[in-house]
């Protein structure tokens, strides 16, 4: 395990108690060129990896955000134990369109991993589109059925994660490095 994944999962630990501590932010480059930023939910990383997953409506503005420029950032704030992780990286997209049968079975695993309530969600008008009061709809969905045309699954792959402890006075900068066989995360501390 990355010494920074280990400080985050001590982190994430610590703050099960809190629903809020499953939030966190992520900022991307729009596609005017303004910085674009959103509350998002942690689901869990890919496989026992490093790479963080997401989910997300594929009409939503940051699909073509990140077709545009692919990569991100991830900050992450725990409110008891002051500590922040601000991860960078390049995000993929798996979405309806996706061919390789592993990540439409990740994609797969990923909505099955979702309350019915939040299924529902990719049924709603696209996000951003004007509102239209519209009678309630009685909506089925087969438990077993596979993920909805509008589900998209995030895959954040980090290549660096600063990280600041603001009760210790501490901070580290944690930077992916590639050998010939291996990825080697470097730490180096670095001040406040």
């Amino acid at each position: 395990m990355a010494s920074w994944k280990q400080l985050l999962q001590a982190a994430m630990d610590s703050h099960a108690h809190l629903k809020h501590s499953s939030f966190i932010q992520l900022a991307t480059l729009g596609t005017n060129g303004r910085p674009a930023n959103r509350t998002v939910v942690f689901r869990g990383f890919l496989d026992g990896s490093d790479r963080i997953r997401i989910h997300t409506d594929s009409r939503s503005c940051k699909i073509e955000e990140i077709k545009h420029c692919p990569f991100g950032e991830i900050c992450w704030y725990f409110t008891e134990s002051w500590e922040q992780f601000r991860i960078n990286g390049k995000i993929e997209i798996i979405d309806k369109s996706t061919t390789d049968a592993i990540k439409v079975e990740q994609r797969k695993k990923s909505w099955q991993t979702i309350s019915g309530k939040s299924r529902f969600q990719y049924l709603a008008p696209a996000p951003r589109s004007p509102y239209k009061e519209e009678p309630g709809i009685d909506y089925e969905l087969d438990p077993s059925a596979g993920p909805l045309d509008a589900f998209s699954l995030l895959i954040l792959e980090p290549d660096q994660v600063d990280y600041i402890n603001l009760k210790s006075d501490e901070r580290w900068i944690f930077t992916l490095r590639m050998s010939d066989t291996d990825k080697i995360w470097m730490p180096e501390r670095v001040n406040p």
